[in-house]
């Protein structure tokens, strides 16, 4: 049965308390509406739309062009949103989900267990409902069934007597519609007294006056259909979806030692026999290899590591580690370092936009950026690439074999040689030929073709 999916991500997010689009607050790493999007992608529909608000440039922005959009000018309830799709959905599918962009936990799995009862009954209405044991975290609207199980109606906490209040059973707000059904009947909701606005919930009652079958699936875990409209419920979702992400690598074969302390984000890769260790963050679109050690105390931001890398006490940001690399305590890659296999970086060492070619050593307190550095190379303590002239960055390369003296300053633009050296103390601001030795401030070559 075809499908067409509506989220509906019109409001305000007024309790936010954030200039920040609330559906644009992230979740696990990404955006909630990302999460919303994901799961209604799990649909394959014909057609995926978004009511927004006409003054959400941002949303708009974040949401890209790979969903329509639908515009609600005034905010006059969920039903009035639905409205505002009916003459760029109606009679493009069989069916109709309606779903809300704040709910980033609710799942790709439960939204099919809906659309499988909708589409094996074609009932005008298909719901999705939990239990929910504790009142606290009740949604208003309990659901009152009738002999066999039937839904009979939905009676909102205001208007329900003690005895439905006592109802544990709740709608979740997630519906599917026939088609045909919804857009015929969307148009004569009436407003509320309260507020005048148009409510979503009021088409089960229409359903049920008119003898239409309305049916309930219910939830595994109700927070899956939960709105976020507090930091406080931002930081639970957070919470549950890290302990889902959490899961999912540990049955994948990843270790942990203390798996609360470990934060993963929604689109990290981790290779087989991985362990991570406390308080290591792997954020953004971040790719581990197999049979690496991360961490303790270590964040990894949107790069990529291959097998068997050791990583401690450090921080990686947009950088590439090939197989077998180790770095740390305390070291730091930047956006462009990319460290070839075997290379290892030691205490304090700190590399930006530049390549460190294989089985090259960079110990102790050293800085390297835009630079080029060849196979096998050793950068002693404290060795600085002077990329900088206050103007423009340049260009340092050290070729392969080279051996850098302790406190050398390499002054870009400047090229070592292959298999050359500098002694300690050196200030290189002139090319040394390979196989040289040079020293001194500034650095002279000793002789030539003799460095090794």
């Amino acid at each position: 049965m075809s499908v067409n999916i509506l989220i509906l991500a019109a409001g305000q997010g007024t309790r936010m308390k954030s200039r920040i689009p609330k559906l644009l607050h992230p979740v696990g790493g990404v955006p909630m509406i990302r999460h919303v999007l994901d799961a209604a992608r799990g649909l394959a529909p014909q057609r995926l739309a978004v009511v927004v608000a006409p003054d959400s440039a941002a949303l708009r922005s974040g949401l890209g062009d790979a969903v329509e959009m639908v515009e609600q000018a005034e905010q006059l309830g969920t039903g009035h949103a639905v409205l505002q799709a009916q003459a760029r959905l109606a009679g493009s599918a069989e069916t109709v989900v309606v779903l809300y962009g704040d709910t980033p936990l609710l799942s790709s799995m439960t939204l099919r267990r809906l659309l499988d009862r909708h589409t094996a009954i074609q009932p005008a209405i298909t719901m999705l409902t939990a239990d929910v044991a504790d009142p606290a975290l009740r949604p208003t609207g309990r659901v009152v069934r009738g002999p066999g199980g039937t839904v009979q109606a939905i009676v909102e906490e205001p208007e329900a007597t003690p005895e439905q209040r006592a109802l544990t059973e709740c709608n979740m707000g997630v519906y599917a519609f026939r088609d045909n059904w919804l857009w015929e009947h969307v148009g004569r909701l009436r407003p509320s007294a309260a507020k005048g606005e148009y409510y979503l919930t009021d088409l089960v009652s229409m359903a049920l006056a008119e003898g239409e079958r309305v049916e309930a699936v219910t939830m595994d875990d109700f927070r899956e259909a939960l709105g976020i409209n507090t930091r406080g419920q931002l930081a639970a979702a957070e919470r549950i979806l890290r302990d889902r992400i959490r899961a999912i690598w540990l049955d994948a074969g990843v270790t942990m030692l203390d798996p609360d302390s470990v934060w993963i984000d929604q689109d990290v890769e981790i290779g087989q026999d991985t362990v991570l260790l406390p308080h290591t963050h792997l954020q953004g679109r971040t790719v581990i290899g197999s049979d690496c050690v991360i961490g303790p105390d270590t964040l990894i931001r949107n790069s990529s590591l291959g097998n068997r890398c050791q990583v401690s006490f450090s921080v990686v940001e947009e950088a590439v580690l090939e197989d077998d690399v180790r770095m740390g305590p305390y070291s730091h890659l930047r956006k462009g370092a990319h460290l070839a296999q075997g290379a290892d970086l030691g205490n304090y060492a700190e590399v930006k936009n530049s390549y460190i070619g294989p089985g090259t050593k960079m110990h102790h307190f050293s800085y390297v950026g835009d630079a080029t550095v060849g196979e096998k190379v050793n950068i002693g303590a404290g060795t600085i690439t002077c990329n900088y002239d206050g103007i423009r960055k340049h260009r340092t390369v050290i070729e392969d074999g080279a051996f850098i003296g302790s406190d050398t300053m390499l002054v870009a633009p400047v090229k070592v040689g292959a298999r050359s050296r500098t002694g300690a103390g050196s200030v290189v601001t002139r090319d040394i030929p390979p196989d040289s030795l040079a020293f001194g401030v500034p650095a002279r070559v000793k002789e030539e073709g003799k460095g090794s």
